[in-house]
């Protein structure tokens, strides 16, 4: 009796440490799914987040290879960067004026500082640049375009890039000296490539409440991601 006794608690004891052993080696593998699945779900939220700060970025990786990272680190603002023209911008093409909204109001209209405040709006999904200034064509007057003004700042060779979203700025800068002036309520603008030539034309109105506007001189602003003469 004695010695089935002891056989039976020795039997137990060697059952229990091995429901033990087995217990432990089913929380080992249970904490590494679990490990494994927190790691997976942190890998999805981090692709997650950098696809939110980078919105467009998934776009822009069809425009470049190791340019991706930069590119995305600034669609986030959805803002306009200065790089200059000897660089290039990551995953940024010249704009096109297919994919850009082209605006323009008369400010300041019969007064000092009487001007064309225009607006290049990026409206594709993919960041671009514009350089110099715009080629601008007054009403229907033919002709040359429109010389650039001598006052203007310096800086017209950088590359002025538009995030989707992203604005850039110009001026026309209308002077009416009272005889041989000309009347118009559009103009015709095109962009200018980093050769100085011009691209394509495109007829752009002019909104607010004077889209009329006069003028016997003018000159031309660069790009900017400011607007000029805001006060």
């Amino acid at each position: 009796m004695r010695t089935s006794r002891i056989r039976s608690a020795t039997l137990a004891a060697v059952t229990a440490a091995l429901a033990l052993g087995l217990t432990a080696c089913g929380g080992a593998d249970g904490g590494s799914k679990a490990a494994g699945g927190d790691h997976a779900a942190g890998t999805a939220q981090s692709r997650s987040a950098s696809n939110g700060e980078g919105k467009g970025g998934a776009e822009q990786a069809n425009s470049g290879g190791d340019t991706k990272e930069g590119a995305r680190s600034t669609t986030a603002s959805g803002g306009t960067d200065e790089v200059a023209s000897k660089g290039t911008t990551a995953g940024a093409q010249q704009c096109r004026g297919d994919e850009l909204l082209l605006t323009a109001v008369h400010r300041f209209a019969g007064q000092q500082g009487d001007h064309l405040l225009v607006t290049a709006s990026n409206e594709g999904t993919k960041p671009c640049w514009v350089t110099s200034h715009p080629a601008v064509k007054l009403g229907d007057v033919d002709g040359a375009a429109l010389p650039h003004s001598k006052k203007d700042n310096p800086g017209g060779d950088k590359h002025l890039t538009l995030q989707p979203g992203g604005t850039a700025y110009s001026a026309v800068n209308l002077f009416d000296y009272g005889s041989k002036n000309h009347t118009a309520q559009s103009f015709a603008l095109a962009l200018r490539g980093a050769d100085g030539h011009n691209g394509p034309f495109y007829s752009v109105h002019i909104k607010g409440e004077k889209p009329q506007f006069s003028w016997n001189e003018a000159d031309v602003l660069n790009w900017s991601a400011k607007k000029p003469y805001d006060f």
